[in-house]
Protein backbone atom coordinates (compact mmCIF):
# COMPACT_ATOMS: atom_id res chain seq x y z
CA UNK A 1 0.00 0.00 0.00
CA UNK A 2 1.14 3.33 -0.50
CA UNK A 3 0.27 6.37 1.60
CA UNK A 4 -1.81 7.80 -1.08
CA UNK A 5 -3.99 5.14 -1.17
CA UNK A 6 -7.75 6.19 0.03
CA UNK A 7 -10.17 4.61 2.34
CA UNK A 8 -12.17 4.81 -0.93
CA UNK A 9 -9.74 3.19 -3.25
CA UNK A 10 -8.93 0.45 -0.81
CA UNK A 11 -13.00 -0.55 -0.14
CA UNK A 12 -13.25 -0.78 -4.01
CA UNK A 13 -9.89 -2.73 -4.06
CA UNK A 14 -11.30 -5.17 -1.57
CA UNK A 15 -14.90 -5.55 -3.30
CA UNK A 16 -13.79 -6.56 -6.68
CA UNK A 17 -11.43 -9.34 -5.02
CA UNK A 18 -14.88 -10.18 -3.41
CA UNK A 19 -16.68 -10.19 -6.32
CA UNK A 20 -14.21 -12.69 -7.96
CA UNK A 21 -13.93 -15.25 -5.41
CA UNK A 22 -15.06 -18.26 -6.92
CA UNK A 23 -16.90 -20.13 -3.99
CA UNK A 24 -18.20 -23.00 -6.40
CA UNK A 25 -14.68 -24.80 -5.98
CA UNK A 26 -16.06 -27.22 -3.72
CA UNK A 27 -13.77 -30.38 -4.83
CA UNK A 28 -10.22 -28.97 -4.09
CA UNK A 29 -9.51 -26.30 -0.62
CA UNK A 30 -6.63 -24.74 -2.04
CA UNK A 31 -7.78 -22.71 -4.60
CA UNK A 32 -10.00 -21.13 -2.20
CA UNK A 33 -7.45 -20.70 -0.39
CA UNK A 34 -5.16 -19.10 -2.84
CA UNK A 35 -8.10 -16.83 -3.92
CA UNK A 36 -8.40 -15.45 -0.29
CA UNK A 37 -4.68 -14.25 0.41
CA UNK A 38 -5.05 -10.84 -1.86
CA UNK A 39 -8.97 -10.34 0.04
CA UNK A 40 -6.97 -10.59 2.98
CA UNK A 41 -3.94 -8.33 2.23
CA UNK A 42 -7.04 -6.05 0.80
CA UNK A 43 -8.45 -6.05 4.09
CA UNK A 44 -5.23 -4.88 6.00
CA UNK A 45 -4.36 -2.32 3.32
CA UNK A 46 -8.50 -0.98 3.80
CA UNK A 47 -7.35 -0.91 7.82
CA UNK A 48 -4.18 0.37 7.10
CA UNK A 49 -5.76 3.65 4.70
CA UNK A 50 -7.57 5.30 7.68
CA UNK A 51 -4.44 6.44 8.97
CA UNK A 52 -2.86 8.50 5.68
CA UNK A 53 -0.49 10.56 8.22
CA UNK A 54 1.46 7.32 9.11
CA UNK A 55 4.85 7.21 7.78
CA UNK A 56 5.30 4.22 5.29
CA UNK A 57 5.02 0.51 6.64
CA UNK A 58 5.08 2.33 10.20
CA UNK A 59 2.51 -0.28 11.82
CA UNK A 60 3.75 1.35 15.36
CA UNK A 61 2.99 4.87 14.32
CA UNK A 62 -0.73 3.31 13.82
CA UNK A 63 -1.22 1.40 17.02
CA UNK A 64 -0.66 4.75 18.48
CA UNK A 65 -2.47 6.92 16.11
CA UNK A 66 -5.64 4.66 17.21
CA UNK A 67 -4.61 4.48 21.11
CA UNK A 68 -4.67 8.68 20.37
CA UNK A 69 -7.74 9.06 18.91
CA UNK A 70 -9.41 6.88 21.54
CA UNK A 71 -7.81 7.46 25.21
CA UNK A 72 -9.05 5.61 28.24
CA UNK A 73 -10.96 3.27 25.89
CA UNK A 74 -10.88 -0.29 25.98
CA UNK A 75 -9.03 -1.12 22.93
CA UNK A 76 -9.28 -5.24 22.05
CA UNK A 77 -6.20 -6.76 20.33
CA UNK A 78 -7.94 -7.52 17.14
CA UNK A 79 -8.54 -3.83 16.50
CA UNK A 80 -5.10 -3.33 17.05
CA UNK A 81 -4.35 -5.92 14.40
CA UNK A 82 -6.28 -4.52 11.99
CA UNK A 83 -5.14 -0.87 12.76
CA UNK A 84 -1.24 -2.19 12.46
CA UNK A 85 -1.87 -4.29 9.06
CA UNK A 86 0.67 -7.13 10.32
CA UNK A 87 0.86 -10.31 12.06
CA UNK A 88 3.60 -8.81 14.85
CA UNK A 89 1.36 -5.47 16.18
CA UNK A 90 2.13 -7.46 19.96
CA UNK A 91 5.85 -6.76 19.31
CA UNK A 92 4.83 -3.02 18.33
CA UNK A 93 2.78 -2.42 21.09
CA UNK A 94 5.28 -3.54 23.27
CA UNK A 95 7.94 -1.46 21.69
CA UNK A 96 5.29 1.79 22.44
CA UNK A 97 5.12 0.74 26.23
CA UNK A 98 9.06 -0.22 26.76
CA UNK A 99 10.61 1.49 24.07
CA UNK A 100 8.84 5.18 24.47
CA UNK A 101 6.81 5.55 27.62
CA UNK A 102 3.21 5.36 26.48
CA UNK A 103 0.99 3.85 28.99
CA UNK A 104 -0.98 1.55 27.57
CA UNK A 105 -2.15 -1.36 30.20
CA UNK A 106 -2.95 -4.71 29.07
CA UNK A 107 -6.35 -5.98 30.59
CA UNK A 108 -4.36 -8.79 32.60
CA UNK A 109 -2.49 -5.90 34.70
CA UNK A 110 -5.40 -4.02 35.10
CA UNK A 111 -7.07 -7.19 36.63
CA UNK A 112 -3.67 -7.78 39.14
CA UNK A 113 -4.13 -4.33 40.27
CA UNK A 114 -7.91 -4.52 40.92
CA UNK A 115 -7.49 -7.93 42.95
CA UNK A 116 -4.53 -6.41 44.88
CA UNK A 117 -7.00 -3.82 45.78
CA UNK A 118 -9.45 -5.79 47.07
CA UNK A 119 -6.80 -7.95 49.25
CA UNK A 120 -5.54 -4.88 50.38
CA UNK A 121 -9.31 -3.71 51.74
CA UNK A 122 -9.41 -1.04 49.73
CA UNK A 123 -11.88 -2.48 47.49
CA UNK A 124 -12.69 0.47 44.07
CA UNK A 125 -15.08 -0.12 40.84
CA UNK A 126 -13.20 -1.34 37.77
CA UNK A 127 -11.72 1.97 35.75
CA UNK A 128 -12.58 0.26 33.13
CA UNK A 129 -15.71 -2.49 33.65
CA UNK A 130 -15.72 -5.26 31.13
CA UNK A 131 -11.83 -5.06 29.96
CA UNK A 132 -10.76 -8.85 29.20
CA UNK A 133 -7.05 -10.14 29.65
CA UNK A 134 -6.30 -9.56 24.82
CA UNK A 135 -7.91 -6.00 25.72
CA UNK A 136 -5.46 -2.58 25.98
CA UNK A 137 -5.98 0.96 27.44
CA UNK A 138 -4.03 3.86 26.87
CA UNK A 139 -4.38 5.50 30.86
CA UNK A 140 -2.20 8.19 30.01
CA UNK A 141 -2.28 10.53 26.74
CA UNK A 142 1.32 12.00 28.54
CA UNK A 143 4.47 10.30 26.85
CA UNK A 144 7.24 9.37 29.66
CA UNK A 145 10.39 9.50 27.69
CA UNK A 146 12.82 7.74 30.28
CA UNK A 147 10.47 4.83 30.22
CA UNK A 148 13.48 3.16 27.85
CA UNK A 149 15.94 3.91 30.99
CA UNK A 150 13.85 2.42 33.45
CA UNK A 151 13.37 -0.90 31.86
CA UNK A 152 17.11 -1.44 31.57
CA UNK A 153 17.61 -0.41 35.25
CA UNK A 154 14.73 -3.00 36.17
CA UNK A 155 16.46 -6.16 33.75
CA UNK A 156 19.76 -5.23 35.27
CA UNK A 157 18.26 -5.55 38.78
CA UNK A 158 16.07 -8.56 37.90
CA UNK A 159 18.86 -10.48 37.97
CA UNK A 160 20.43 -9.99 40.85
CA UNK A 161 19.72 -12.57 42.63
CA UNK A 162 21.15 -11.84 46.48
CA UNK A 163 18.03 -9.70 46.18
CA UNK A 164 14.76 -10.28 47.47
CA UNK A 165 11.40 -9.63 45.57
CA UNK A 166 10.65 -6.78 47.83
CA UNK A 167 14.15 -5.78 47.38
CA UNK A 168 14.40 -5.37 44.37
CA UNK A 169 11.58 -3.61 43.76
CA UNK A 170 12.54 -0.79 46.33
CA UNK A 171 15.87 -0.51 44.44
CA UNK A 172 13.99 0.42 41.42
CA UNK A 173 12.20 3.20 42.73
CA UNK A 174 15.12 4.34 44.43
CA UNK A 175 16.47 4.87 41.15
CA UNK A 176 13.38 6.60 40.33
CA UNK A 177 12.83 8.72 43.37
CA UNK A 178 10.30 11.26 42.65
CA UNK A 179 9.18 9.82 39.33
CA UNK A 180 6.38 7.74 38.14
CA UNK A 181 7.43 4.17 37.56
CA UNK A 182 4.79 1.86 35.57
CA UNK A 183 3.34 -1.60 37.37
CA UNK A 184 4.37 -3.23 34.23
CA UNK A 185 8.17 -2.25 35.25
CA UNK A 186 8.06 -3.33 38.87
CA UNK A 187 6.14 -6.75 37.69
CA UNK A 188 9.28 -7.20 35.59
CA UNK A 189 11.65 -6.23 37.82
CA UNK A 190 10.43 -8.80 40.53
CA UNK A 191 8.37 -11.37 38.34
CA UNK A 192 4.66 -11.74 38.19
CA UNK A 193 3.70 -13.53 41.69
CA UNK A 194 2.78 -11.35 43.94
CA UNK A 195 4.23 -8.10 43.26
CA UNK A 196 1.36 -5.76 44.07
CA UNK A 197 1.59 -7.31 47.53
CA UNK A 198 5.49 -6.39 47.73
CA UNK A 199 4.67 -3.31 46.75
CA UNK A 200 2.12 -2.73 49.46
CA UNK A 201 3.92 -3.94 52.30
CA UNK A 202 6.80 -1.95 51.89
CA UNK A 203 4.37 1.03 52.17
CA UNK A 204 2.52 -0.42 55.17
CA UNK A 205 4.92 -2.19 57.12
CA UNK A 206 8.93 -0.84 56.16
CA UNK A 207 7.46 2.94 55.72
CA UNK A 208 8.70 3.97 52.58
CA UNK A 209 6.24 6.88 50.94
CA UNK A 210 5.23 4.62 47.77
CA UNK A 211 1.86 6.55 46.34
CA UNK A 212 -0.60 5.48 44.08
CA UNK A 213 -3.76 6.78 42.28
CA UNK A 214 -6.03 4.98 44.96
CA UNK A 215 -3.47 5.38 48.07
CA UNK A 216 -3.91 9.23 47.77
CA UNK A 217 -2.70 10.52 44.24
CA UNK A 218 -5.69 11.07 42.46
CA UNK A 219 -3.49 13.14 39.89
CA UNK A 220 -1.25 9.67 39.36
CA UNK A 221 -2.59 7.88 36.27
CA UNK A 222 -4.33 4.25 37.37
CA UNK A 223 -1.14 1.97 37.47
CA UNK A 224 1.71 4.46 38.64
CA UNK A 225 3.61 4.38 41.37
CA UNK A 226 5.76 7.24 43.17
CA UNK A 227 8.31 6.56 45.56
CA UNK A 228 7.86 9.87 47.05
CA UNK A 229 11.27 10.13 48.52
CA UNK A 230 14.06 8.89 50.75
CA UNK A 231 12.91 8.92 54.20
CA UNK A 232 11.04 6.29 55.61
CA UNK A 233 7.90 6.90 57.86
CA UNK A 234 8.79 6.27 61.54
CA UNK A 235 7.85 2.77 62.69
CA UNK A 236 4.89 3.93 64.80
CA UNK A 237 3.18 5.80 62.11
CA UNK A 238 3.31 2.43 59.68
CA UNK A 239 0.73 1.13 60.56
CA UNK A 240 -2.26 3.04 59.21
CA UNK A 241 -4.32 1.37 57.49
CA UNK A 242 -4.34 2.55 53.26
CA UNK A 243 -8.38 2.82 53.22
CA UNK A 244 -7.88 5.35 56.54
CA UNK A 245 -4.99 7.10 54.92
CA UNK A 246 -6.82 7.71 51.76
CA UNK A 247 -10.13 9.12 53.69
CA UNK A 248 -7.63 11.52 55.95
CA UNK A 249 -6.37 12.80 52.36
CA UNK A 250 -9.37 13.13 50.86
CA UNK A 251 -11.05 15.02 53.67
CA UNK A 252 -8.13 17.61 53.97
CA UNK A 253 -8.52 17.95 50.23
CA UNK A 254 -4.97 16.51 49.79
CA UNK A 255 -3.56 20.04 51.11
CA UNK A 256 -1.07 20.37 54.31
CA UNK A 257 -2.94 21.15 56.82
CA UNK A 258 -0.58 23.58 58.08
CA UNK A 259 1.02 25.62 55.39
CA UNK A 260 -1.52 24.02 51.99
CA UNK A 261 0.78 22.52 50.09
CA UNK A 262 -0.18 20.01 47.51
CA UNK A 263 1.09 17.92 44.78
CA UNK A 264 -0.14 20.45 42.05
CA UNK A 265 2.69 22.84 44.04
CA UNK A 266 5.36 20.21 43.30
CA UNK A 267 8.50 20.97 41.60
CA UNK A 268 12.42 19.71 41.84
CA UNK A 269 13.57 22.49 43.99
CA UNK A 270 10.95 21.38 46.69
CA UNK A 271 10.35 18.16 46.17
CA UNK A 272 7.98 17.53 49.31
CA UNK A 273 4.81 15.05 49.62
CA UNK A 274 2.10 14.86 51.61
CA UNK A 275 2.23 11.97 55.19
CA UNK A 276 -0.77 11.50 57.53
CA UNK A 277 -0.03 12.73 61.33
CA UNK A 278 -1.49 11.39 64.44
CA UNK A 279 -2.49 14.13 66.91
CA UNK A 280 -2.37 12.11 69.86
CA UNK A 281 0.66 10.27 69.18
CA UNK A 282 0.41 6.66 68.31
CA UNK A 283 3.83 6.41 70.44
CA UNK A 284 1.56 7.23 73.40
CA UNK A 285 -1.99 5.00 72.64
CA UNK A 286 -3.09 7.48 70.19
CA UNK A 287 -5.48 5.49 68.25
CA UNK A 288 -5.27 5.10 63.81
CA UNK A 289 -8.94 6.43 63.25
CA UNK A 290 -9.81 9.26 61.35
CA UNK A 291 -10.38 11.91 63.88
CA UNK A 292 -6.97 11.30 65.18
CA UNK A 293 -5.17 11.98 61.85
CA UNK A 294 -4.19 14.86 59.84
CA UNK A 295 -2.49 15.36 56.67
CA UNK A 296 0.48 17.26 57.13
CA UNK A 297 3.59 17.49 54.50
CA UNK A 298 6.49 15.75 55.00
CA UNK A 299 8.22 19.49 56.05
CA UNK A 300 5.38 20.74 58.01
CA UNK A 301 5.53 16.59 59.81
CA UNK A 302 8.93 16.67 60.71
CA UNK A 303 8.35 20.22 62.51
CA UNK A 304 5.97 19.29 64.45
CA UNK A 305 7.72 15.88 65.73
CA UNK A 306 10.32 18.03 66.64
CA UNK A 307 8.28 20.68 68.46
CA UNK A 308 6.89 17.54 70.28
CA UNK A 309 10.50 16.21 71.12
CA UNK A 310 11.10 19.92 73.36
CA UNK A 311 7.32 19.64 75.40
Amino acid sequence: MTRTESPEDAKRALSELVAKFDASLVDDVRPRVLQLIPIHRALRRLGVSYFPDASDGAARDRILQYFQRYPQTVINGKELMIVAGIQEWARRLRELRVEFGWKIMSGKMLAELSAESAKAGEPEPPPFPGVKPTDYVLVDKVQDKETATRWREANSIRKRKDLAVADRILALLKLNVGKQVTGEELRNVAGPREWTRRVRELRTDYGWPISTKPTGRPDLPIGVYVLESLNQAPEHDRKIPDPVRRKVLLRDGHKCSRCGWSHGSWNASDPRNLEVHHVEHHAQGGSNLEENLLTLCNICHDEEHRLHRRR
